[in-house]
């Protein structure tokens, strides 16, 4: 092997690698879609967990059906949903363990957006949605 294709695979293999590590990169470390801002989703999403985490088929069904339902009337966006879909499909497959760690990895990186600040002063009662 002469001196230039010698170096030639050498730069084929760099650039391999680093593209393999780019593409790690954002299969690991990327956000997850959101869910958005209504509480339905959030409760919805927090019954999937219970039933998954209690390996529970029939709670499982019912998720998913109330989870496409939320989608259908586009409560849920449908990036979050494909990803919800995949989690109950890895539930089905009896995979459980790791659909729970997938959808808590999912529920740890969502944020409420357009949601009031825990920390957010307020002239008004805590029940007032409104200020007049």
């Amino acid at each position: 092997m002469n001196s230039i294709s010698r170096r030639a695979a050498v730069a084929a293999g760099v650039v391999s690698l680093a593209l393999l590590l780019i593409g790690c990169w954002f299969h690991w470390f990327r956000s997850p879609p959101q869910l958005g801002t209504e509480d339905e989703a959030f409760k919805s999403v927090d019954a999937l967990f219970t039933a998954v985490t209690a390996r529970d088929e029939k709670l499982l069904g019912q998720c998913g059906q109330r989870l496409h339902a939320l989608k259908d009337a586009e409560k849920l966006p449908r990036s979050a949903a494909d990803y919800l879909d995949g989690v109950i499909g890895q539930a089905r497959e009896g995979r459980w363990e790791s659909a729970a760690e997938r959808l808590y990895a999912f529920m740890q990186g969502q944020r409420r957006e357009g949601a009031p600040s825990p920390h957010a002063r307020s002239d008004k009662g805590p029940l007032s949605p409104t200020k007049k």
